[in-house]
């Protein structure tokens, strides 16, 4: 096949490329299903919904109350310590990323959909050859939508294993096999190569 399996690769042509196996594509396929279901259908899912009105339509106020979607959906302001937040009264904060979110979360919803949309489309359309594997290739806007449903799905994982730093990551590929997170970290771990891999051919 000529190709590094399991790493992206730049594309002739410009775009990225990688080899996939069955059990790969379908733990991809696994996960970014997972990751539709964990963001939601969307205001836009109603047929009937009259388009004009989807437009102006205003998001919610309150930070997601799943860690998960917390980690997809932060707050714009007040998240942390750090120059932007010295001095500031918390309530202000609280009150500007509530109307922050409330104009900008159904659009960054809408766009994580669609990215982990295009990770399941291009996965459905391989087709494995005799040795089990098939070539990915990305052209066009699909390198970037992969790239957003890569770093959506680390977030999620982060956010269940409680990782917060990076440099945790180096403990994780210290845990005993026995470990029942163990396959959360591995494809944590897995989904850090493809992400890297993907932003280096980029």
């Amino acid at each position: 096949m000529g190709r590094t399996a399991g790493m992206f690769e730049a594309r002739k042509g410009g775009g990225a490329a990688i080899a996939l196996d069955e059990i790969e594509i379908s733990i991809l396929r696994s996960l970014a299903v997972q990751l539709l279901e964990l963001i939601g259908p969307g205001p836009e899912s109603d047929a009937d919904a009259d388009p004009l009105a989807a437009l102006f339509a205003e998001g919610p106020t309150e930070r997601p109350s799943d860690p998960a979607l917390a980690r997809l959906f932060p707050d714009a302001y007040g998240g942390g310590p750090g120059p932007a937040q010295e001095g500031a009264d918390p309530d202000e904060l609280a009150a500007r990323s509530a109307e922050f979110r409330r104009f900008t979360e159904n659009d960054l919803r809408a766009r994580k959909r669609r990215d982990a949309l295009a990770v399941v489309h291009s996965l459905n359309d391989l087709t494995p050859g005799g040795d089990g594997a098939a070539v990915l290739e990305l052209t066009g806007e699909l390198p970037l939508q992969w790239l957003g449903a890569l770093n959506d799905l680390r977030l999620t994982i982060a956010a269940r294993l409680d990782i917060t730093e990076d440099d945790e990551s180096t403990a994780l590929y210290r845990l005993p096999d026995d470990d029942p997170r163990k396959p959360m970290v591995m494809a944590y771990l897995w989904l850090g190569g493809l992400q890297e891999t993907l932003i280096e051919t980029l």
